[in-house]
């Protein structure tokens, strides 16, 4: 049955308990009026944030005033972005991507490794090409009728083995290479007391006018073998003395802007077909070739020196 009373015959402790109804009711259909426009979800429904709760009524004259709780039903179903996991978040992102590519930078590494070990391995397998002269030479240069000869100093065909001899005058001389700075100009040997033009070419005109250079060997100070050629008993009779050179003597050649030391390390008395003697070296090494012995030029005569390190 409906109360009634008046508002002066209710107590005061009736009159909150019907101001807090009120209060209720306003709130109840202000909450009404919010759902029924989408702007909060249903206050009633008990989901996983738990029902309404209203704080409880204290007595007229307290401290502090009503103060009703909010039911967390009316926050947003989905709750507010939490800036510092998503930075923790990128941040992992960004250290997953650091270590991948850092695997990535290893494994290419070993790949690389192996493939330049693969490549060394095939390469040991291969021999390595020596150089090989311009022409193959059927005598050594340099060699002559000795000047007591009947007729005097003259090339000497017969050391041309016979079945060659044809095939040798068929032959056209290579041309005279032009003068470039790489060529050797000049040849000093103090111990016996040589010091003399070098010329380019070896054969019997070139060598009227000093030491010869063999064309296609060496120059001085490369890689391979650099042949000089000259008369012992004729035209200057520059290379003499050549047998009188013993180990560690001093050669120098020189060019236009450099002068290149070798020294003596063994000499040789060979057959005038012993063409093997003017063959490539691996190393810088100087030949020297002339007739032997003085005035009976049967046999030549060859110095070997390695370029001074």
């Amino acid at each position: 049955m409906p109360d009634r009373r008046t508002v002066d015959d209710l107590s005061i402790e009736e009159l909150e308990r019907v101001l807090a109804i009120r209060k209720r009711q306003a709130r109840e259909a202000t909450l009404r009026r919010l759902q029924g426009e989408g702007r909060i979800v249903d206050s009633t429904s008990e989901d996983r944030w738990g029902p309404t709760r209203t704080a409880p009524i204290e007595p007229a004259g307290a401290r502090y005033r009503s103060v009703e709780v909010v039911s967390q039903s009316s926050r947003p179903r989905w709750p507010p972005i939490r800036w510092r996991t998503v930075r923790d978040r990128l941040l992992l992102l960004v250290e997953i991507g650091a270590l991948v590519g850092l695997v990535l930078v290893v494994v290419g590494m070993e790949q690389s490794r192996q493939a330049l070990n693969r490549d060394v391995a095939v390469a040991r397998d291969i021999p390595t090409a020596e150089p090989t002269p311009l022409i193959t030479a059927v005598v050594l240069p340099s060699g002559h009728r000795p000047p007591t000869a009947p007729g005097g100093a003259a090339p000497n065909l017969d050391e041309i083995p016979a079945h060659l001899r044809s095939y040798v005058q068929s032959v056209t001389p290579l041309p005279i290479p032009t003068s470039g700075p790489g060529q050797p100009t000049r040849i000093v040997i103090a111990a016996i007391g040589v010091d003399s033009t070098i010329v380019q070419g070896t054969d019997w005109e070139q060598l009227k006018k000093g030491v010869g250079h063999q064309i296609g060997t060496a120059n001085p100070g490369e890689r391979g073998n650099l042949v000089l050629a000259a008369h012992n008993d004729v035209f200057g009779e520059v290379f003499r003395d050549l047998d009188k050179l013993q180990a560690g003597d001093q050669i120098v050649v020189y060019t236009v802007g450099q002068e290149f030391r070798y020294i003596v390390s063994e000499t040789r008395f060979v057959a005038p077909t012993a063409v093997e003697v003017m063959g490539p070296t691996s190393e810088p090494t100087a030949t020297l070739i002339s007739c032997y012995p003085y005035l009976v030029d049967t046999q030549r005569i060859v110095v070997i020196a390695t370029l001074q390190s």
